[in-house]
């Protein structure tokens, strides 16, 4: 078939693909590529039999030598993913804009005046602030039990409490928010 396939026959080259082309696939899907990266691995580990044919002293081992260069096209490509890295940003190369540095500092330093500020306010209203502002706020029965507080009472209490926060001396003049 390698013979026929090198001399134009385009059966033989059908019934070598039909006959090898799972293990061209599973080849390089075992390298945990994508199915796009798979196919493009698949199709470059044709096209190198394709140039290759005139080359393949022992055509009952072609099916050594596909999944011996289906694994080396793998490695290359794997390799070669490992330079690139897409960001999708446009601007990754450009200076930052001084607004930038300028938002940044301004951030910072609020943060840190509210921190101080927090550790000014009570114990009682520095954990229930902490519990409504989690990632996944508990709910009112939740915090209750919690804290120990009736359901009624955690609203009110809230609002005494960012009071109490705002009034502190670290956070005159700063808007939060």
């Amino acid at each position: 078939m390698i013979r026929a396939a090198h001399n134009g026959d385009e059966a033989a080259w059908a019934a070598i693909v039909d006959r090898f082309a799972g293990l061209v696939w599973s080849t390089a899907r075992a390298h945990r590529l994508t199915a796009a990266e798979a196919a493009d691995v698949s199709q470059t580990t044709w096209l190198r039999l394709i140039e290759n044919l005139d080359r393949i002293k022992d055509p009952e081992r072609v099916g050594a030598w596909l999944a011996t260069t289906a694994r080396r096209e793998c490695l290359r490509h794997i390799r070669l993913k490992g330079r690139e890295v897409p960001t999708g940003e446009d601007s990754v190369f450009e200076a930052p804009a001084e607004d930038h540095v300028e938002r940044r500092l301004i951030t910072r330093e609020r943060n840190a005046a509210l921190r101080r500020a927090f550790a000014r306010i009570s114990e009682r209203c520095q954990a229930l602030l902490r519990l409504l502002a989690a990632p996944e706020p508990p709910s009112y029965e939740e915090v209750a039990a919690a804290l120990g507080m009736p359901i009624g009472a955690i609203g009110p209490t809230r609002a005494r409490c960012l009071d109490q926060l705002r009034r502190t001396p670290e956070l005159a003049g700063l808007q939060i928010g």
